[in-house]
């Protein structure tokens, strides 16, 4: 027999999308572990076993959840803007989904979530952190930097702690500090070493004090 639809309930195409559709906004308005199975199905309009023909329990929809995520928070590779202004474009303040407070890195409040790190979900936030970073580097490597890998974590590690305070505070402004911090870590490690300056012959005093001629 088949189940019979309760009021509200669809059938039909488009079941994942309202499932994944849903757990987005509450996960983000209320956490995820505050979320039941129960209202993710109500505000989805789809039955517990729609939902578990989708999705392996709670964890594999959390995973989907995170994993839908991934491509709009990561820096893009298709940037056209310069390298330097793509580095310090990740403090820039994003469009805020709702008229509620700011709930910040959906990838971090997973991992305080999730807090076992054998977790498949706590080992994807940790992943999506180190690729982050990767990104970074890469840009910074177009840019010029002496070690993009260093500079790359070291944003990663700025941008990581500015919206942590934006969440505490509930403000955006966190970012623009954020910003500044970042452009003086940035132009540090794009400009020569002190005293490593290329020198072209036959220009410049020589270090011995003799004239060249």
């Amino acid at each position: 027999m088949s189940e019979p639809s309760s009021p509200g309930r669809r059938r039909g195409r488009g079941a994942r999308e309202r499932i994944l559709a849903a757990a987005t906004k509450l996960f983000t308005a209320q956490g995820i572990n505050a979320t039941g199975m129960e209202q993710l199905t109500s505000v989805a309009g789809v039955s517990k076993r729609t939902l578990y023909t989708h999705f392996v329990g709670k964890d594999g929809l959390v995973h989907a959840y995170l994993r839908q995520l991934e491509d709009g928070l990561l820096p893009s590779r298709d940037d056209d803007r310069d390298p330097r202004e793509q580095l310090l474009a990740v403090f820039d303040p994003k469009p805020r989904d709702t008229d509620g407070p700011i709930r910040g890195c959906p990838f971090l409040n997973a991992a305080v979530e999730v807090p076992d790190p054998e977790h498949p979900v706590h080992r994807l936030v940790a992943a999506y952190k180190k690729e982050f970073s990767r990104r970074l580097a890469e840009i910074a490597r177009r840019a010029g930097a002496r070690d993009p890998e260093r500079l790359g974590e070291q944003l990663a590690l700025l941008y990581d702690g500015a919206v942590a305070r934006a969440t505490a505070l509930d403000s955006d402004d966190t970012g623009a500090s954020a910003r500044e911090i970042g452009a003086l870590l940035v132009d540090a490690a794009l400009a020569d070493p002190a005293g490593q300056g290329q020198r072209r012959p036959g220009r410049g005093p020589d270090p011995s004090g003799v004239v060249r001629r």
